[in-house]
């Protein structure tokens, strides 16, 4: 889950690599572009995020770039997407508005009655459009005092929960919503629990799961041959790098197979291949018609977000999307994951012609996540706009 998703606030981190390789296939872009420019800025993200290993792969229009850490990380890599989930579950739902299966002004009473109550948490108040766009004010129950020191204190133990997402939900509810939505003036707050619930009503409307129907109507379709949804099964069978996580005593824990990270906001494994293919599919409008796409591309401010701010200082929110600005003008689209040693940044241009995909694996202390995401942006940037140095 993302417990997991937004373990940036859980620390974890992987073994440090000197050795900086590359690969390219097909033709670099052109402006001088190309895998030197990649390899230098994956040892910057390296740097940036401590004792990490980095895979990166662009997608040019005229071929693909890839760079990596070392043999360690497998080129063809498959992991855990923690957050990036998101994109995934918000297209499903825009692919059931489109289908006539839901409403994005539906309230979440209408399809989860009496699931959001008590404690001043009212389901009344929130429309699917909200969970989305994360407006809904409620709890992130990742931040749970248990949740929280479950996972980063006693993680063998939990290592194989596989918690049904109706139940971290009700964990949120035991705590007070930080606001109450106000459509006309809309206040943002990062919160898992939108997630959940967002798959939970995806999985009323379409009329079976949230795997299912994310594998049926986005998965297979697009071709995504090395995406997939383990659910609770821990293992990751094909190519992958280890992950580590520091234990309270200062030894290293293996936690690359648990089954934490299994619902609908963090549940999705992939590949840098996969992730670029789905980007552009996303952003040309091969999964949504257009009046679906317009609206997962209409941003809110993220007021008050002070920890996201720092991370992500410019751009906005849509319906499961953020928006960042690039150097060479306009912007691109992206979503990244932060889960219990794997970290996912993405990129696409608005015509899909670019995309590219990042993923960080740690093994020890948690990167700096201002200074990663620093690095990373950097990178993509760099990749978005066919520039170097």
């Amino acid at each position: 889950m993302h417990m997991l998703a937004k373990a940036r606030r859980i620390g974890v981190v992987m073994a440090a690599v000197a050795v900086v390789s590359a690969g390219v296939v097909g033709a670099g872009p052109a402006g001088g572009y190309g895998h030197g420019v990649l390899q230098a800025d994956v040892r910057s993200v390296q740097a940036a995020g401590g004792d990490v290993t980095v895979l990166a792969e662009v997608s040019t229009g005229q071929g693909t770039v890839r760079a990596r850490t070392g043999a360690q990380v497998p080129w063809d890599a498959q992991f855990r997407t923690a957050s990036t989930s998101k994109t995934f579950t918000a297209a499903l739902v825009l692919r059931l508005v489109a289908d006539g299966k839901l409403s994005l002004d539906d309230t979440v009473e209408k399809w989860l009655p009496g699931v959001v109550s008590r404690n001043g948490n009212d389901g009344t108040k929130i429309t699917v459009r909200d969970l989305l766009q994360q407006t809904s004010g409620l709890f992130d129950y990742v931040q749970d005092p248990d949740v929280f020191r479950a996972i980063t204190e006693d993680f063998e133990r939990h290592r194989y929960d596989a918690t049904p997402a109706a139940q971290w939900v009700a964990v949120a509810m035991q705590h007070r919503p930080l606001f109450v939505p106000d459509h006309a003036h809309p206040r943002w707050a990062y919160s898992n629990t939108n997630y959940l619930l967002a798959g939970m009503i995806a999985e009323k409307a379409g009329g079976a799961g949230w795997r299912e129907q994310v594998e049926s109507r986005i998965i297979a379709p697009l071709g995504l041959r090395h995406t997939y949804i383990p659910g609770a099964d821990p293992f990751l069978p094909g190519p992958h790098a280890q992950v580590y996580l520091r234990t309270p005593d200062g030894g290293r824990l293996d936690v690359t197979e648990h089954s934490l990270q299994h619902t609908a906001d963090s549940g999705v494994v992939s590949t840098t291949a996969d992730l670029d293919a789905f980007f552009r599919a996303l952003v040309t409008g091969r999964l949504l018609p257009k009046a679906q796409l317009a609206e997962m591309q209409r941003t809110v401010a993220r007021t008050g977000a002070t920890e996201d701010l720092a991370e992500w200082p410019e751009g906005g929110y849509g319906l499961g999307l953020r928006w960042n600005p690039l150097s060479c003008g306009g912007g691109y689209w992206h979503h990244e994951g932060d889960g219990l040693g794997s970290y996912t940044r993405t990129g696409v241009t608005p015509d899909g012609r670019r995309a590219v995909a990042v993923s960080v694996t740690s093994s020890g202390s948690r990167p700096d996540l201002v200074s990663l995401n620093k690095a990373t942006r950097k990178l993509v940037d760099h990749a978005l706009c066919g520039t170097g140095r």
